[in-house]
């Protein structure tokens, strides 16, 4: 697959889909959390980066100097179209249950900081 995960600097959410027995997850891993099957039976695949928000927090002491300029911002756990949950930056005006999509979006300097899912309100 040639396009990159968000948390390695690429543009695409990626979610995983085991060939076995059709379940989904999120954090990359060589083998199913369900059934067991092996990596031939692990898929990658891009989200269409759209789901419903599940729940929020606004941040206001930020972890690192990248993110204290960001800061206040809000982080979502959104539920994606595709079966799985993932943690990103929002919004400011997002609610719990509302539709939203994502788009990826970079902060702090060149060879410093790095990639975020950002999701917006859908009309």
């Amino acid at each position: 697959m040639s396009e990159t995960e968000w948390t390695a600097g690429g543009d695409a959410i990626l979610y995983r889909r085991c060939t076995a027995c059709g379940h989904v997850w999120y954090f990359a891993r060589r083998f199913c959390p369900s059934c067991g099957a092996g990596e031939e039976a692990v898929s990658a695949l891009r989200s269409a980066g759209r789901g419903t928000v599940y729940a929020r927090t606004l941040v206001t002491r930020a972890p690192s100097p990248e993110l204290r300029a960001l800061a206040p911002y809000l982080v979502v756990l959104v539920d994606l179209d595709e079966g799985v949950r993932i943690m990103a930056h929002g919004d400011p005006d997002l609610a719990i249950g509302d539709r939203a999509a994502a788009r990826i979006v970079r902060f702090g300097g060149e060879g410093q900081g790095g990639a975020l899912p950002h999701f917006t309100r859908l009309p």
